[in-house]
């Protein structure tokens, strides 16, 4: 049994999410959670964070008890604050979930819920992102069981000496909560099939265009892929565990690109024939907004 850990809690779906609640009280036997979680959901926004504008924070109550803090931001801003001002202490654990839909393959790249985590890895604490299947209106989507077997992954995982810079992703598809299914997780590597290439074009009241992105990875997979991926394993009803590193550096390709002729030639000079305000919008008046287009005055 691992020692009583300080856990700080978050995720993309927002301080009202199901997944969030059923992961605080399964946690709870691991140690303190402090919960900031984002104020509304913020599904897709990656790593993004506020610096624009004022970060409002405001305490969250259920049934008149104290339940955590909500963020009028991202995943990442509420881990960022979470660690350095609502939590009063350095968490030994950041966790991320339960998120309404898997994170696997490309996802993880847009993904609020891993995100989130990879802001604490940058930090050097352990950290975990956990998903699921959409459980909205989903007969028999137990989140508590998801939570429950989430905790146990955490605690063992947990007993490994932990890698500075690295996360865990965790998805667990529905099957895995069956009487009868093997909930050994398959320890596996990201699917890199490329996805989100396309869009649909509709068209609002006044007939003024507007896309919506139509091609997205399967938030919940029924077939394999064909590879041993995390999309496979999920397809296949088994939890699909993988480590990830934040550090995007491509290491194999620092000492070739060292040898690389990258400097200009000799006689290279800059141009004298653009003139800066051309490229300052700050010069520009807008004239016409009508229709589907701009026109400026410059």
């Amino acid at each position: 049994m691992l020692k009583t850990m300080r856990i700080l809690l978050t995720n993309d779906d927002g301080i009202l999410s199901s997944g969030l609640a059923a992961m605080a009280a399964a946690l709870r036997r691991l140690g303190e959670v402090c919960v900031a979680a984002p104020a509304s959901e913020q599904s897709g926004v990656g790593q993004g964070i506020t610096f624009l504008t004022p970060l409002t924070v405001k305490k969250a109550f259920r049934r008149g008890e104290f339940w955590g803090y909500a963020v009028e931001g991202t995943p990442v801003d509420c881990v960022k604050i979470g660690i350095a001002e609502l939590a009063g202490w350095r968490p030994d654990l950041v966790v991320s979930g339960i998120n309404n839909g898997l994170n696997v393959g490309i996802n993880v790249l847009y993904s609020g819920t891993v995100a989130a985590v990879q802001e604490s890895a940058w930090q050097g604490i352990p950290s975990v992102a956990v998903s699921t299947q959409f459980s909205d209106l989903r007969p028999g989507a137990r989140i508590d069981r998801v939570a429950e077997l989430a905790a146990v992954l955490i605690e063992k995982i947990l007993e490994h000496p932990y890698i500075s810079g690295t996360l865990y992703n965790i998805n667990i598809p529905f099957a895995a909560l069956k009487e009868d299914a093997n909930r050994a997780p398959l320890v596996v590597p990201i699917d890199v099939t490329p996805h989100w290439g396309s869009y649909e074009k509709r068209h609002d009241p006044i007939s003024r265009p507007y896309y919506w992105l139509a091609d997205r990875p399967n938030p919940n997979p029924t077939e394999p892929t064909g590879g041993a991926t995390d999309f496979d394993a999920v397809a296949s009803g088994r939890i699909a565990v993988t480590p990830m590193r934040v550090n995007p550096t491509c290491e194999p390709l620092l000492d070739q690109m060292r040898s690389w002729e990258l400097a200009p030639d000799a006689d290279f000079r800059f141009s004298e024939e653009i003139d800066p305000r051309q490229l300052d919008f700050r010069f520009f008046r807008w004239i016409d907004r009508a229709g589907d287009d701009i026109h400026t005055a410059r």
